[in-house]
């Protein structure tokens, strides 16, 4: 896929959020036509997020009561949507895109692309079996590796399989002693992983 062009920074030296907007704009249009993927992304805005730690993009999209993934959605009855899909953002995450190659950036834009896909033709998107079987058909991941280390990383006390990751203060890490590992039922332990 040509997707570095006199017009779209090379992956390799993109250094702005500008410049990965533009990649990832340009490589979008490319998957759309190689993967035949549905989407107007006429109606697709873009953003990078400096805050997300856990996924390295998403779809923000409209909340549409009663949608239902694998129920078309006609779009003359969405208030607002003069018969077209209702315009949807996909978020993009900088420290993702630093720690990823291009192919793992590339996997990641494929799979926001078919939420886009979803939300465009049934008003929703979910990770349900129509979204696996579709995302094997267009060679894309279903989660994408960790990029960040967590603040408090939470052990299985009997195993030591890790269980939980919290990247912020919550009530989980105030309260984690109240609970229980899944895979021994056994009391947590809570570490803080070096960066």
């Amino acid at each position: 896929m040509a997707v570095d062009g006199a017009e779209v920074p090379a992956f390799e030296s993109i250094d702005s959020h500008d410049e990965l907007i533009d990649w990832s704009r340009a490589y979008a249009r490319e998957a759309r036509r190689e993967w035949l993927l549905d989407v107007r992304l006429d109606l697709v805005e873009w953003t990078v997020s400096t805050r997300a730690r856990r996924r390295a993009a998403a779809v923000k999209r409209p909340q549409l009561p009663d949608a239902t993934v694998g129920e078309p959605i006609n779009w003359d009855d969405v208030p607002d949507s003069d018969g077209r899909p209702l315009p949807c953002t996909v978020a993009l995450t900088w420290d993702a895109f630093a720690e990823f190659s291009r192919s793992e950036w590339a996997s990641t834009l494929r799979h926001e692309l078919l939420h886009v896909e979803q939300f465009q033709r049934f008003g929703t998107t979910d990770h349900g079996a129509a979204f696996r079987r579709r995302a094997q058909e267009i060679e894309t991941d279903m989660h994408c590796r960790s990029f960040a280390t967590p603040e408090w990383l939470f052990r299985c006390g009997d195993c030591g399989r890790a269980v939980a990751r919290r990247y912020r203060d919550c009530q989980f890490v105030a309260e984690y002693e109240q609970y229980r590992s899944e895979c021994c039922w056994a009391p947590l332990t809570m570490s803080h992983p070096e960066s």
